[in-house]
């Protein structure tokens, strides 16, 4: 339909507006119906999200066990069984260590924050000197700071009771990794059927991208978090910082979030060493310094290289808005999706240059 007049145009357009409109106003309204439905699907995709991450990192060893004709359900279950060890000696030697860290650091976390907040009063006091607009500012920014620690705090206390909590769910995982992989090649061959005749080429071509991408991408961020994590710990250790196990521990997880996971995993030894005195604070400034540059400087360039193939301003991007909408999940989820968008996009352009 042609709309030649400028006011049926103009009609046209108020109509539509309106309708947008009372589209978002009952989307608005239905938001908590779709947050519980989000929260029961929610509890299936993070399960099957971590098993696709741990199938990632263990179908190389599992491919070259087959391809020295291992049978595969036998090459699965002899890295079941060297997990398994690996497990047994993690139990026994690193988790008490880590828990005994763990509880005095929640002991001693009244002190530390109390130590915190003495420094955010001497500096608040030192702002009155300075301009009147200057100092609100300044206290204004200090309050911030304070209340985002509580926070934070907080949030970390309730994600450490969410993960004890689903401690039930992680027993699924290893079915379902077993299953997938076991029978990876027939769930792919499952889902190019679903599709026309003439589009299984270019879904075939999909998923392999999609599956080559991320299975890079999973492995070689697998291996720079290990390794920053021994580096940070062995760093600490150097320079007599206290609770080093734990504290690198969450540097190596929160490295896998581009460009502000160093911030966030240095926040906590930044924190605890002010509070501990100025000279441990600039050791642990230093440690961190160091852990990243043969982070952005050794490893990833060594492990990852171009990877993701993806300009640097994009990925900053999709973490910021990743990380607004999703929270900590997008963050770590922005890039690996970010890829995927791109492996579909290359796939179908390629397939209509081809027709």
């Amino acid at each position: 339909m042609k709309l030649q007049d400028s006011k049926d145009r103009t009609l046209y357009a108020a109509v539509l507006s309106l309708i947008v409109l009372a589209c978002l106003t009952l989307l608005g309204q239905l938001r908590g119906f779709f947050l519980d439905i989000w929260n029961v699907l929610w509890t299936v995709l993070l399960p099957l999200l971590i098993s696709i991450i741990a199938t990632y990192v263990l179908r190389p060893i599992v491919d070259a066990l087959t391809v020295r004709r291992v049978p595969r359900t036998i090459g699965i279950l002899l890295v079941y069984g060297v997990i398994a060890i690996l497990m047994v000696l993690l139990l026994q030697n690193v988790l008490p260590l880590l828990a005994q860290q763990m509880s005095t650091f929640i002991r001693q976390l009244p002190s530390y924050v109390s130590t915190f907040d003495s420094l955010l009063d001497r500096l608040s006091f030192a702002a009155r000197v300075l301009p009147n607009g200057v100092r609100i500012g300044l206290e204004k920014a200090l309050g911030s700071v304070e209340s985002s620690l509580v926070t934070g705090l907080s949030q970390t206390l309730v994600g450490v009771k969410d993960l004890v909590g689903g401690t039930v769910t992680a027993f699924v995982i290893p079915f379902l990794v077993f299953y997938l992989l076991k029978d990876y090649s027939l769930f792919t061959s499952l889902v190019v059927r679903w599709f026309p005749a003439h589009s299984r080429d270019t879904v075939t071509g999909i998923l392999a991208g999609i599956d080559h991408s991320l299975g890079k991408y999973v492995r070689g961020q697998f291996l720079v978090m290990m390794l920053v994590g021994t580096a940070t710990f062995i760093g600490l250790l150097l320079v007599r910082m206290p609770y080093a196990l734990l504290l690198s521990l969450i540097v190596a997880l929160t490295n896998v979030i581009p460009y502000l996971g160093p911030f966030i995993g240095a926040a906590p030894a930044l924190f605890m060493a002010l509070g501990i005195s100025h000279a441990m604070l600039i050791k642990v400034l230093l440690v961190n310094l160091i852990v990243q540059q043969l982070e952005g400087n050794v490893f990833s360039p060594w492990i990852m290289g171009k990877t993701m193939n993806l300009h640097p301003l994009l990925i900053l991007l999709a973490v910021l808005l990743a990380g607004e909408v999703g929270g900590v999940m997008g963050l770590i989820f922005a890039v690996p999706v970010v890829a995927v968008v791109k492996v579909i996009y290359e796939q179908i352009h390629s397939a209509r240059g081809n027709a």
